[in-house]
């Protein structure tokens, strides 16, 4: 674990490090994002808010979340900073034969580009591959057969607060058609990473990986530096490694979560084969290893904490009209009667497993926001939920069965391969020219929540 001095100092040096994102960053104040006072509203769920004193309690894990709110991703970041000098284009296609045929195969590589792709391949002491495979093969079930399914439900999470919202409104992400696209590239990203050798150097996983992390950081760049665009004073700065962190690991969270209830503490030998390849997977993403605890009770804690110190803040001007053009967005990849049956039972399914899942099943919350449960949404949910877990758990059962669960598995690769198929190409790319305020006026003037999420 870095020391506590190092890691600010690490912060701080961004400002110099990396002028053209940060110069204009003042990283000795503390956004308005960052709520760790104990009368703060948090984004803590209600059942646990009566431990969020405990949580705050431990001051060395509150100050690196409170450091980690205002890191970047420094060597993708200075790869980036040269936009004004290469155009994002250039920067993707030399991104993209790096990963390729290795850096040597880029004529005048700039040293940026090749401090980046390092910093992935600098692969640290404590990855197994042979464990990121087995998690990989484990997870290619309910890749396969869930994720089609809750894909949207838990996109949409991810707008339920404003200050981590921000960043995807103002790259357009507010039409229909915009928004189908990012919901297809995380897909894509999810379902690429657990296919055969995906993560491995040349794997198309470990490219897709930096593909992401090259878009956050174009992102970080022209949300920064478009003038009028971003207040660092009240969200601190675009997409930081502290927000990367749920969309990562929240499987191994929910896993976590249920573990600590049930009284268990050590993961089982499947269980530690996901969580790593998770802990590999976010790597790669450019998260430090800090966020990437590797026990049941490390995993829960730094989530907690993460929680407890993010503001409460649902702004309908940007989070509702996120979350309803994500509801709208059209996913299959035609118009025929199968793709258009599957849009209304998956919408509808995605809505009650959203209401579930992140609002923990308040009806009126999701009312507020523009997400109405019919009674016809539960039954779908219902529905769904028996014929999915028990196509799940026939993998499962036969996964284990010799000659059978080989068998299998080729099946869900033929199944992911297909899906990848329908999401269509992902360009993980961030084109200045769709920039726009998430809402009139200043991020700093957002209309107070119709609802708090």
């Amino acid at each position: 674990m870095l020391p506590l001095d190092q890691l600010r100092a690490k912060v701080a040096a961004q400002k110099t490090l990396i002028p053209a994102i940060y110069g204009a960053i003042d990283f000795s104040l503390t956004p308005e994002r960052f709520a760790a006072g104990a009368a703060d509203e948090a984004m803590v769920p209600p059942a646990e808010e009566k431990n969020r004193a405990t949580v705050l309690a431990d001051t060395d894990l509150i100050e690196r979340i409170r450091a980690y709110t205002m890191l970047g991703d420094t060597v993708a970041d200075q790869y980036a900073a040269l936009i004004p000098i290469l155009g994002f284009r250039r920067l993707i296609d030399m991104a993209m034969l790096a990963c390729d045929q290795g850096i040597g195969a880029v004529a005048d590589a700039p040293a940026e580009l090749q401090a980046f792709i390092t910093a992935m391949e600098t692969t640290p002491r404590w990855v197994q591959m042979n464990l990121v495979e087995e998690g990989a093969r484990l997870d290619r079930n309910a890749t396969a057969n869930l994720s089609p399914f809750f894909i949207r439900g838990a996109f949409i999470a991810t707008f339920l607060n404003k200050y981590s919202a921000l960043p995807m409104a103002i790259t357009g992400t507010l039409s229909h058609s915009t928004a189908a696209r990012r919901i297809k590239e995380t897909a894509t990203f999810f379902t690429t990473t657990v296919l055969p050798g995906a993560l491995r150097r040349h794997g198309p996983g470990f490219k897709a990986a930096a593909l992401v992390r090259l878009m956050h950081s174009m992102v970080r760049y022209n949300a920064i530096s478009r003038p009028g665009l971003w207040d660092s004073a009240v969200y601190g700065i675009p997409i930081p490694q502290i927000d990367q962190m749920p969309a990562g690991l929240i499987p191994i969270f929910l896993l976590a979560d249920e573990m600590r209830k049930t009284g268990r503490r050590d993961f089982t030998k499947a269980e530690r084969a996901r969580v790593e390849l998770a802990r590999y997977r976010c790597f790669l993403l450019g998260l430090p290893e800090d966020l990437l605890a590797d026990t049941a009770d490390g995993v829960y804690t730094i989530m907690s904490a993460y929680r407890a110190t993010l503001r409460r803040g649902f702004d309908d001007a940007t989070c509702g009209v996120l979350l309803r053009a994500t509801l709208a967005a059209y996913l299959p990849a035609d118009k025929s009667l199968q793709s258009r049956v599957f849009d209304r039972f998956e919408r509808r399914f995605s809505k009650v497993f959203f209401l579930r899942s992140f609002l923990g099943g308040n009806v009126q919350t999701a009312n507020a926001m523009g997400v109405h449960i019919s009674l016809l949404d539960q039954i779908c949910f219902a529905v769904g939920s028996i014929f999915m877990l028990g196509r799940v758990g026939a993998y499962r059962v036969g996964a284990n069965l010799p000659v059978v669960g080989a068998w299998l598995d080729r099946l869900l690769v033929g199944k992911l391969n297909q899906q990848l198929r329908g999401y269509g190409h992902a360009e993980y790319t961030s084109d200045a020219s769709a920039y726009r305020q998430a809402h009139p006026g200043t991020p700093t003037e957002a209309r107070p929540a119709s609802a708090q999420a």
